[in-house]
């Protein structure tokens, strides 16, 4: 049986190099991992207590917990805004947290990889990400990382899937996460 990595893409406009990133990670999966790239994230309200009450829960946060629900493990791919992560990923894992007490992401393998345009590749974005989802419960692989700088520059005219040495460092990150999903 396959390990399933639910895939959340910080990043909404259809060009992003992170939005890129996804889809090589999905492309160079290895045997036994499937990546299942989540997409609707901007169609997610921002958290409000007063809506998550059953039978009134936003139907797009329900479609995210479900996917969460399904999945064995979490990948956020981050970009860096303003030195932290996305609100639309911290509004995701605010939803995948609750309610307390019964979070989806509890005891969840998860990793955090991205890009960015800058000379360390966003890593204040993933640790902000990684520490959000510590706290929501995950069990975040903090040795599983990829950090990819000069994002601009280096896929301007090569799209990240066709970049060899990044199918490589993103089969890795899978294999990572499939280890510790299969010995949980």
């Amino acid at each position: 049986m396959a390990t399933t990595v639910l895939t959340l893409v910080g990043s909404l406009r259809n060009g992003s190099t992170n939005r890129q990133l996804a889809e090589a990670t999905a492309l160079n999966a290895p045997a036994g991992v499937e990546v299942n790239v989540f997409s609707g994230l901007e169609n997610i309200p921002f958290y409000n207590e007063d809506q998550d009450i059953e039978g009134q829960v936003p139907a797009a946060a329900l479609e995210l917990r479900a996917a969460a629900a399904e999945a064995d493990a979490l990948l956020l791919v981050s970009p860096e805004y303003n030195g932290t992560m996305p609100a639309v990923l911290k509004n995701a894992i605010d939803w995948l947290s609750r309610p307390f007490g019964n979070s989806v992401a509890k005891d969840m393998p998860a990793a955090v990889i991205g890009t960015a345009f800058g000379q360390y590749g966003g890593v204040w974005a993933q640790d902000e990400a990684r520490k959000a989802l510590a706290i929501a419960g995950a069990n975040v692989l903090e040795d599983v990382k990829l950090s990819i700088p000069n994002s601009v520059v280096r896929f301007a005219d090569l799209h990240p899937k066709d970049d060899v040495e990044v199918a490589g460092q993103v089969a890795a990150v899978l294999e990572g996460i499939r280890a510790v999903a299969e010995s949980n």
